[in-house]
């Protein structure tokens, strides 16, 4: 046993050494995104390449390896879900998919995305794709050998999504996107014929950039996030990256003149941030300190934003902070007016503005997009046109422009391939967890109406925060919920929402 426990103690403790290399990577790529003179890209990407490389090499190390297969025979593992056994079976999982990828190629990929996301940049100010293609094209060829080097069953898709949704594949998304999709477009449709049009306009009044950055950071904190472990910045696309314990950064934009991006945004981010301020910090390194998959990060932050910031609990505390924040804007604007205002339904073409109901129509567009993109269906040059294409068949508008459609998100200059689906599956998740938090937590909205949200986020810290990933995303849907993954939550929010609002 004692030998056993110095086998974990030292590979947890070339985990942390590994975890120390690419939370600097995550510093230097935040500094990337806020602070960073334009001019330092190039020794910005030589700086993350190297990181990438040694973190690879420190990842890949061989005693790992031994370590892995020692403890995998010891007494330490028998019960599944212990301490050891997660961190055992987690690191193997990505200790031989790291093992298959040769270090140029990831050196590659890290150089790459820097030199990318500068070209996304000017061309999304730009609205000239152009400019992006060429970066494009090859991010898509290094992904494309981070597949076939990795493997994959079915789809190529299945071995870019892994990392990110662990166990999922482009088949079982294909199947949750149509049972999804045909109820999401009807729902829009009753919308759009009911004549009933919120009083969005109150949101394209003057709010000037520094009172929403204060109403924004109170809101942040009134939920719990943490600023004296947190920060907030301003970046072009809003993120979320946690650095480790007790460092865990947040951007946003802001528009002077429409409230909903900013502060809606920092809620979002503020989500993501909870639960990285949540994980336990005496496991940071090991998987036991890491959040489960993007879709179960993703929601907590949709939760924050919709589930909780648009609903009239919610606002029937801060609305009267809104009115001191905003005396000009807010003139003359009842509860009633704001609360239709921050959940109209309308389609629209960005989608980090766009709202419950037509979000996910946005996400299957560019799932679509991806597919043909990797098995060459689909040429980079034709993005933009069959971009702005599905848009009219998804949403029934056209965009005038490429920054308002296919440049208009960061990813794909990441090399974030087969994140987006990620985004959907946070929906999910979400109203899933939110009805089961509900029926656990007595009065949990009645409490938001006094600005008291300690309740739902002890309960995400009990029920999912706390236990990194020790469960997979769908033991953890099964243990909190009692029932695995469905869609029937999601519809049934996004149905009564819009029955009050609507009529229909």
């Amino acid at each position: 046993m004692a030998k056993s426990q110095a086998l974990y103690a030292e590979l947890v403790g070339k985990l942390q050494e590994v975890q120390t290399l690419e939370s600097t990577s995550a510093l230097l790529g935040w500094d990337q995104e806020t602070y960073m003179p334009t001019r330092g890209v190039e020794v910005r990407a030589r700086q993350l390449s190297m990181l990438a490389s040694l973190g690879h090499a420190a990842f890949t190390d061989p005693r790992i390896g031994e370590l892995l297969g020692e403890l995998a025979a010891s007494e330490l593992v028998r019960e599944p879900y212990s301490d050891v056994a997660a961190v055992v079976r987690e690191t193997r999982r990505s200790y031989d998919r790291a093992r298959k990828l040769p270090a140029e190629l990831v050196k590659e990929m890290a150089a790459t995305a820097v030199m990318a996301q500068q070209a996304w940049t000017e061309a999304r100010g730009k609205g000239n794709y152009s400019i992006f293609q060429p970066w494009l094209e090859k991010t898509l060829g290094l992904k494309r050998r981070e597949a076939e080097c990795v493997g994959y069953k079915g789809h190529i898709y299945n071995a870019l999504l892994d990392p990110f949704e662990p166990d999922e594949t482009a088949e079982n998304l294909r199947g949750v996107f149509a049972e999804l999709r045909a109820p999401l477009v009807e729902l829009v449709g009753r919308i759009v014929s009911s004549g009933r049009r919120a009083p969005i306009e109150i949101l394209h009044r003057r709010y000037p950039a520094d009172a929403q950055s204060t109403f924004a950071r109170e809101a942040a904190k009134q939920i719990g996030f943490d600023f004296e472990s947190g920060r907030l910045d301003v970046s072009v696309h809003p993120f979320n990256t946690g650095i480790g314990p007790g460092d865990c950064r947040m951007t946003t934009r802001y528009d002077e003149n429409y409230f909903g991006d900013a502060f809606f945004g920092v809620l979002h981010e503020s989500g993501h941030g909870l639960y990285e301020q949540g994980l336990p910090a005496e496991h940071w390194g090991s998987p036991l300190g890491q959040a489960i998959s993007l879709g179960i990060h993703e929601s907590q932050s949709r939760m924050w934003e919709n589930l909780v910031g648009r609903s009239r609990s919610f606002w029937k505390f801060f609305f009267p902070k809104l009115h001191a924040a905003y005396p000009q804007a807010t003139a003359g604007v009842s509860p009633e007016q704001w609360l239709w205002a921050v959940n109209h339904v309308e389609p629209s073409l960005i989608r980090t503005e766009s709202d419950e109901v037509t979000y996910n129509l946005h996400i299957m567009l560019r799932f679509e997009i991806e597919l043909n993109l990797l098995t060459g269906n689909l040429s980079t040059k034709d993005v933009p046109a069959v971009w702005n294409s599905m848009t009219r068949d998804f949403l029934g508008i056209t965009p005038p422009n490429d920054a308002q459609g296919c440049l208009q998100d960061i990813h794909w200059s990441h090399g974030a391939i087969a994140y987006f689906p990620t985004y959907t599956l946070g929906n999910l998740y979400a109203a899933q967890f939110y009805q089961q938090a509900k029926s656990d937590i007595g009065g949990l909205e009645e409490s938001f109406a006094t600005g008291d949200f300690k309740p739902l986020l002890g309960w995400l810290r009990e029920k999912i925060h706390r236990h990194g990933k020790r469960y997979s995303a769908g033991e953890l849907v099964r243990r909190v919920t009692g029932r695995p993954l469905e869609a029937k939550p999601l519809l049934d929010h996004l149905t009564r929402k819009t029955k009050e609002a609507y009529g229909v």
